[in-house]
């Protein structure tokens, strides 16, 4: 198969193959096509050569997205947009030409999904942040992803990159489609971007770049902030200052097309050991912490103080344990231990090298949870009548294959 024609784009073969390689360890949702990654991977070679010659010849056109819904913390629904397994990964092999010519501009505290930047830092930078400032401006934004302005946005797109080709390719993105759950097609009318797409997450951080991150440099430089996509929290040292910094959001926001949740956002008092003043909002979550006043010991063991610091949200806590309840078929007593730990150990794994970053009580509490689910299937397995007696089991257990469960191997629970 020729694949070194010349065409009018600048779009390599490699770079189609590089891109289907990142898609494919991504999410197995079908588009409006239903077709599948084993569809796909029937006659992978040609199927990829389509979508470079498509796309290197300017001929590329994106199917409809097709539209559904997730449920949010506060009960009610988020609309996803799923483009087909094709346009996903045609908009990676934009998306990644894109990032490489203009990541490097964008602002140090914007975090998420960007190379080389972690939310992990995005959280010990908050952290540091709420040490050194007194206040901070928790917002939300109101439907972000749904009410983009193209205009603006395409703006951006031309401001930071010189291609044509790649403008008329985000701007066939923009305007494609939508196929609502009963069948309905409807267009967007110069606003939104699908949350779900490939691309979305650099227009979104492109976007926020200008309408956020440049101009409260330039027009509050004294403002520290951490933006995790649309997630964003600025600190202040002054209650005054903090008023006077949110009103100026507001406008901002109402001048690129945004909102902010009135409900949502809010300021919020980092009340420590030395700031000890009385205010009705003296916690926020960011990024599954919960940042709030908590009681702890000197390092001499001696005296108690009150710092603010970060630990695992109570929602997050709350979701975990629905997952340890409904992960594992606790009844079914045929299988072995060691098939319990290949279900939770990918999960445990990621809870405790996301959440055992600070102040680890909460997710020491969570893993003796995981410690008594297991108890009880082995009291139902074994027909052990002594609680008692089941951990004793469960001890052996541990003491004979110390890293069987990823909580053993880092310490959790030592029995």
């Amino acid at each position: 198969m020729n694949v070194h024609i010349t065409k009018t784009v600048p779009i390599t073969f490699k770079m189609v193959v590089d891109a289907y390689q990142k898609v494919r360890q991504g999410g197995k949702a079908v588009g409006i096509d239903n077709e599948s990654w084993a569809t796909f991977e029937i006659n992978v070679e040609k199927n990829l050569y389509v979508i470079w010659n498509r796309l290197a010849s300017g001929s590329y056109h994106p199917q409809p997205v097709r539209e559904t819904e997730i449920p949010k913390r506060d009960g009610k629904m988020r609309t996803l947009g799923i483009p087909p397994l094709r346009d996903r990964i045609a908009q990676c092999v934009v998306k990644d030409y894109m990032e490489c010519k203009i990541d490097k501009d964008f602002h140090q505290h914007s975090y998420g999904y960007r190379p080389m930047k972690s939310s992990k830092e995005a959280i010990e930078q908050v952290r540091q942040n709420c040490y050194r400032n007194n206040w901070v401006i928790d917002m939300d934004i109101s439907k972000f992803f749904d009410e983009i302005d193209h205009v603006l946005l395409l703006k951006a797109v031309e401001k930071v990159i010189e291609e044509k080709w790649v403008i008329l390719y985000v701007k066939r993105w923009l305007t494609a489609e939508v196929v609502t759950k009963d069948g309905t097609v409807k267009m967007r009318n110069g606003k939104g971007t699908p949350q779900g797409g490939v691309i979305s997450s650099l227009l979104a951080n492109l976007f926020l770049h200008f309408a956020f991150d440049k101009w409260i440099t330039i027009h509050h430089p004294q403002v520290c902030f951490v933006r995790y996509a649309d997630d964003i929290v600025a600190h202040c040292p002054t209650k005054t200052t903090a008023e006077e910094i949110l009103q100026s959001i507001k406008g901002r926001m109402t001048a690129v097309g945004l909102r902010l949740n009135e409900e949502k956002t809010k300021l919020v008092y980092c009340k420590d050991y030395r700031r000890r003043e009385q205010h009705d909002n003296v916690q926020f979550e960011f990024l599954g912490y919960s940042y709030q006043p908590r009681a702890r010991i000197c390092k001499t063991g001696t005296k108690m103080y009150t710092a603010f610091t970060a630990e695992i949200s109570q929602h997050n806590q709350k979701k975990i344990r629905t997952i340890l309840k409904e992960t594992v078929q606790w009844r079914n007593t045929e299988m072995g231990i060691e098939k319990i730990a290949e279900i939770l150990n990918p999960k445990l794994r990621g809870w405790i090298n996301y959440y055992g970053l600070y102040s680890k009580d909460k997710l020491t509490m969570l893993m003796r949870y995981t410690e008594q689910r297991i108890t009880e299937w082995i009291r139902n397995k074994y027909k052990i009548t002594s609680v008692k007696a089941s951990y004793e089991k469960l001890n052996r257990m541990r003491q004979a294959k110390p890293t069987l469960f990823y909580h053993w191997e880092k310490g959790y629970c030592k029995g």
